[in-house]
Formats: structure tokens, sequence, C-alpha cells
């Protein structure tokens, strides 16, 4: 992985083998960024799509392998009062099975890069979202200060 920072975006380049999602997260607590979005594109070989169900409370999950193409992956850092960083990453993959064009898209846990992935991450400017635990759902939201 590597990136730069222009002005209040940062862009970074993830290559083969790196996981998006801790990458994104490792920029975050190196850059003292403390909310965040971010969006991108790219190539993986496995991504691990999690389905909330909220009648046990849990997440279910299934992993996917070969070359996904990385349509859209669309997400959000945010911290809560102890410092603890958390994500909210969504993703949309193309892939072949066999002669067919296929598609999958969901929450993810995880992304690993196949060739390259290209994200921009910007920073909250002007304040802090944090993070409000939802004893309900067993989940976190925003929580705006």
């Amino acid at each position: 992985m590597e990136y730069r920072r222009y002005s209040d975006t940062i862009y970074a380049r993830f290559d083969r083998g790196d996981e998006i999602i801790s990458g994104i997260m490792e920029i975050c607590r190196k850059e003292g960024i403390t909310s965040a979005i971010f969006s991108g594109i790219g190539g993986c070989g496995e991504a691990e799509i999690q389905t909330f169900i909220p009648e046990t409370g849990a997440f279910e999950t299934q992993t996917l392998q070969g070359m996904l193409e990385l349509i859209s992956v669309n997400g959000n850092v945010i911290t809560d009062d102890d410092g603890e960083y958390y994500h909210h990453t969504n993703a949309a993959f193309s892939y072949k099975e066999g002669a067919k064009h296929c598609m999958s898209a969901g929450h993810m846990k995880s992304l690993t890069v196949s060739y390259t992935a290209e994200i921009e991450l910007r920073p909250v400017i002007g304040g802090e979202i944090k993070r409000k635990y939802d004893p309900e759902t067993g989940t976190g939201f925003w929580d705006f200060r």
C-alpha cells in the first residue's frame, strides 16, 4: 500500500495481497483521522461478505474467491469514546462462473487485492462523527455531537 495526501483528501493504492479495510484503518490511525468516508475501485482475489441477521444479532459470512472486479467500495471510519476504530464498508463485485457473468454485493468484512485497488479517503472536516452503540440491534451508528 502506498498513499499520498493532497489537500484534505488521501489517495491510496493497494497492491496484490493487501487487505483494503485494515489498510484504510491503518492510514486513519497513522494520520490521526477519527472520522472519514471512502470510496474506490479495483480488483480483488478474495472478499468476505457479511449479512447482518437482526433476529440473531449476528453476521453471517460468505467468502468469494477468484477474479473479483471491484465495481465499487464505499464506507466510513469512525471512533468511539475510547478511541477504538470501526468501519462500515459495502462493496459490489462482478465475476465469472464458467461462461456466466455474476454480481455480488454487501457489507464487507475484508477485501484482499488481486492486482490493484484505488481508494479515495476523505476525512471529516470541521467536526467529528463518533460511534454510538445501539443495544437493540447490537450494532453501532453515527453519533453527531
